[in-house]
């Protein structure tokens, strides 16, 4: 079974021109896994398909870039025709329904994100099992004081690991250990332009972090267009498709 990223939206937290923010569709066996789903991503997964077909949605964190579109995604559910027909699982931390179900109650309804996904929680460091068929390991990693996953995803044979959004820290060469692809972000162009804590990384930690992780392939992403790409090291886009 061979497994496949689509990249939806690969913006920092502000949008690129043209982009769409954090979303990568993992595909196998003719199942799907989104990985975050950020604004720009709805819209952009509706350019192929009258409603985005995905079996599982798994979200690293909070922070608007990497969740925002499941508000209209709920919308959609609700008012388009045949509203009922699709209910995917909607994979957040431990505690992240109760997030979810105080934001609703400003934004709707309580329960709005429980009617239109499956929803199910995740603890750090344990696997979880998808409808897309594929397996989830969640590593806690730093972003700032927020809450934060990243996501190391199997169908067995090959291993695509994802770190949403993090820091400088030894556990993102545990989250990409000897993975097929490592999908890295690289939002900074130097240590010095974060905040304390750390939140993200530059492009030379993100390399060292892949160099530690002995992972086969880097993919770096979350990068401003404003910043010059690395030389040599490939670089996502939106609508970029590779083979894990």
């Amino acid at each position: 079974m061979s497994m496949q990223l689509h990249v939806i939206g690969s913006s920092p937290a502000w949008p690129n021109p043209g982009g769409a923010h954090s979303g990568y569709l993992v595909e196998c066996d003719g199942r799907r896994l989104l990985l975050d789903c950020g604004p720009g991503v709805l819209s952009r997964l509706r350019q192929s398909e009258r409603w985005p077909e995905v079996d599982a949605i798994a979200i690293t964190h909070f922070h608007l870039d990497h969740w925002g579109d499941l508000v209209p995604w709920v919308w959609g559910s609700f008012y388009r025709r045949g509203h009922d027909d699709l209910r995917p699982e909607l994979w957040v931390y431990r505690g992240g329904g109760l997030f979810l179900e105080e934001l609703g109650s400003r934004l709707g309804f309580p329960d709005m994100f429980e009617r239109t996904f499956t929803l199910r929680e995740y603890d750090g460091g344990v696997p979880f099992s998808t409808a897309a068929g594929l397996d989830v390991l969640p590593v806690r990693l730093p972003h700032y004081r927020l809450e934060t996953y990243g996501f190391r995803v199997t169908n067995g044979q090959a291993t695509l690991a994802y770190t949403g959004d993090t820091g400088p820290s030894d556990r993102i060469a545990d989250l990409g250990r000897d993975a097929d692809l490592l999908v890295c972000e690289a939002t900074l162009e130097t240590g010095e332009a974060d905040g304390e804590p750390r939140g993200h990384l530059s492009a030379e930690e993100a390399l060292e972090a892949y160099a530690a992780s002995g992972a086969q392939r880097l993919l770096l992403t979350h990068r401003p267009s404003e910043l010059d790409p690395p030389d040599g090291i490939a670089l996502a886009y939106d609508g970029m498709e590779v083979d894990v």
